[in-house]
């Protein structure tokens, strides 16, 4: 009975191997079985490693290792040869011994590139195993490592070998740098935790559960790799959670992250909104919003201090009283604060249960907490006070404050006397590398001869000790981050002879404009269009043009710096004046555009490096004060290299 079962069994794989043959030709595809020896050259390897006898996963096994018998198997490793051949009494065989009591127990052996897994010896096993639904096969490996490249790919299969070294798991593939070191933090391990057998097999049959669940419920909507997707649950849930959800919990939790998981596999995963939408509509469609869109909202705000304890929340907090100043009783507005040993995700669940329809999180600290409300909560409007983040299902918001600085830079260039110029930076996250570099183009307008001494605050405790030791009289120190706060020493300022300093004008974060605009927006249903069609996620990038960021001028600046301030902040606002629209080169020598065209939004936001006109560096994670660590951890220009904290929030 066995014997028949195996034939039968060939005839179905000859089907299955005739079909993915035809298939691949109608394609343009390769119709066999990948070849390593074909598609890559072993003298430009790196080296050999013998792995031994491991699990191979059967779904990573692609091709052979030399040209052998590749015509006797489709692509898919089924057989193409007939059932009267040699080779297939050979395949039924084996498929007898499968059947058996015996099984088949001899190991293949194969080698192993970039996480991809060649046969030398044992084809038909493979094909016999394959055909009937086997998860892994038994294999003498040796691994062909690649010669050490910036390629994402060469990079990302760097990390799995020293994760590899650390857990004995094939199965985990990523797609992105960090995400291997992302997974240890995930899981509760140090970054050098070595796994045990118990925490393998506990990790292992997560994971098989996952991939069931996606590919029973979910087939065809994953568009990522199921590592990344299941990493992507792992920031939400816990393996804990995992054990004790029903069939059906477990579903619905992987049917919530899929969107999340999805944006983080495009090259692009993020719209970037640069203005608010002003487009007027027709007499119809402002009839059917009257019917459709709400005349009324509940707007949360949450917190993770005191407003009284943080300039930043303070700066929003007031920008909320704008709001309600602005819509009065059309609005129903709350605040939730995060005190000493909350939990934050509470505080969401309250507004949720309190009827809001739209929540401002106002701090990036709070994003983890906004994915999870998101999940929880599919009809509520949720923004997070961040940028660059790429979860769809959570809006983030910032300002181009760039702008200003680019303005602020042309006015201390003007007014120097010494040709060096200081500049405070806070933190090396998304927008601050663009903001120096803006002010210093600023200064190179009116001033050839000028340069900038860069200084960070996130490294030095007096940073404006240390630029006055260097001749700079011209200071551009922190920014006013709401138009109520007193003016003081921030913004750009003049180092007077006494050591004092005077401001002269400083950029303005106005968060009132800000909630302003987006709450009409839902209220118009640009909201709505915005995201209409897109599984993207969505970031407000607002700046000089829609007031969100402004400049305020102090008494003590010249006219003639008031006016200039009015003629560049006119010419950005118009499109007449892009700040990175002129010749920049960076500190490396590379010429970054040659005044020919300006730079592109996302170039703008992801910018890395520093200009020539610059003197100082981006400072690397470890020169970090302890208290700025957190942010860059989230918001860094460098975030992806930085050792996850298995403590800490993971994006």
């Amino acid at each position: 009975m066995a014997h028949n079962e195996s034939q039968q069994q060939y005839n179905n794989a000859l089907k299955a191997g005739q079909r993915c043959y035809r298939e691949a030709l109608l394609k343009g595809e390769y119709p066999y079985p990948q070849v390593l020896d074909d598609i890559f050259d072993e003298h430009l390897a790196a080296g050999r490693v013998d792995l031994g006898l491991i699990d191979i996963p059967m779904d990573q096994i692609v091709g052979t290792k030399s040209q052998g018998r590749r015509s006797a198997f489709a692509a898919n490793f089924m057989p193409l040869l007939g059932a009267n051949t040699e080779f297939a009494v050979k395949w039924i065989a084996l498929c007898d011994a499968n059947f058996s009591e015996e099984g088949i127990r001899d190991p293949i052996r194969c080698f192993e590139y970039l996480g991809r897994f060649y046969v030398q010896e044992g084809n038909k096993r493979v094909s016999v195993l394959k055909s009937l639904g086997a998860p892994s096969i038994p294999g003498t490996v040796t691994r062909i490592v690649p010669a050490w490249s910036e390629d994402e790919e060469i990079r990302v299969y760097y990390e799995f070998m020293e994760f590899y070294r650390l857990s004995r798991v094939y199965r985990v593939r990523f797609s992105r740098p960090g995400s291997y070191r992302r997974l240890q933090a995930a899981l509760g391990f140090e970054s050098d935790h070595v796994w045990t057998e118990d925490e393998r097999r506990r990790f292992l049959a997560a994971f098989a559960l996952f991939e069931q669940t996606v590919r029973n419920d979910y087939a065809g909507k994953l568009t990522g790799t199921l590592s990344d997707a299941f990493l992507n649950w792992l920031q939400l849930y816990s393996l804990d959670q995992f054990k004790a959800m029903s069939a059906k919990e477990l579903s619905a939790s992987v049917g919530k992250i899929l969107p999340d998981a999805n944006a983080q596999g495009q090259d692009s995963s993020i719209d970037v909104n640069t203005a608010p939408d002003e487009s007027g509509k027709s007499i119809l469609g402002k009839l059917l919003d009257a019917v459709l869109l709400p005349g009324h909202l509940n707007v949360a705000f949450i917190n993770d201090r005191r407003a009284e304890d943080s300039p930043w929340v303070y700066a929003h907090d007031q920008g909320r009283k704008a709001l309600e100043r602005a819509f009065g009783d059309k609005l129903s507005v709350s605040v939730y604060t995060a005190v000493e040993n909350c939990d934050v995700d509470t505080l969401f669940d309250s507004a949720a249960q309190d009827g809001a329809q739209v929540i401002f999180a106002t701090t990036p600290s709070l994003i983890a907490a906004c994915r999870k409300a998101a999940a929880r909560y599919s009809d509520i409007k949720i923004l997070n006070c961040s940028v660059s983040m790429p979860f769809p299902g959570v809006r983030t918001y910032y300002s181009r404050i760039y702008e200003a600085k680019f303005i602020s830079g042309a006015v201390a260039g003007a007014m120097t006397h010494s040709n060096r110029i200081g500049y405070i930076a806070s933190n090396p996250i998304y927008g601050v590398p663009a903001g120096i570099n803006a002010f210093a183009l600023g200064a190179a307008l009116t001033n050839p001869d000028a340069v900038i001494e860069l200084r960070w605050t996130c490294v030095s405790e007096d940073a404006i000790s240390e630029l006055r030791a260097l001749g700079c009289d011209m200071i551009a120190n922190r920014d006013i981050t709401t138009e109520a706060q007193a003016q003081e020493a921030y913004g750009l300022c003049r180092l007077e002879n006494d050591g004092s300093l005077t401001t002269i004008l400083s950029p303005i974060w106005s968060w009132g404009e800000f909630y302003i605009r987006l709450v009409q927006s839902i209220f118009s249903g640009a909201w709505d269009e915005l995201g209409e069609g897109s599984r993207r996620a969505v970031n407000y990038w607002w700046g000089l043009s829609s007031g969100v960021v402004d400049i305020r001028c102090a008494p003590a600046i010249p006219p003639s710096m008031a006016e200039l301030v009015e003629l560049l902040k006119n010419g950005i606002v118009t499109g007449a004046v892009e700040p990175f629209r002129r010749r920049v080169v960076a500190q490396d020598g590379r010429v970054i555009t040659d005044g020919g065209r300006g730079l592109s939004t996302e170039e703008i936001l992801h910018i890395d490096w520093l200009c020539d006109r610059v003197r100082g560096e981006i400072p690397p994670f470890e020169a970090l004060l302890p208290i700025a660590r957190s942010i860059v951890r989230l918001q860094g220009i460098y975030r992806d290299s930085i050792p996850p904290d298995k403590d800490g929030i993971l994006i």
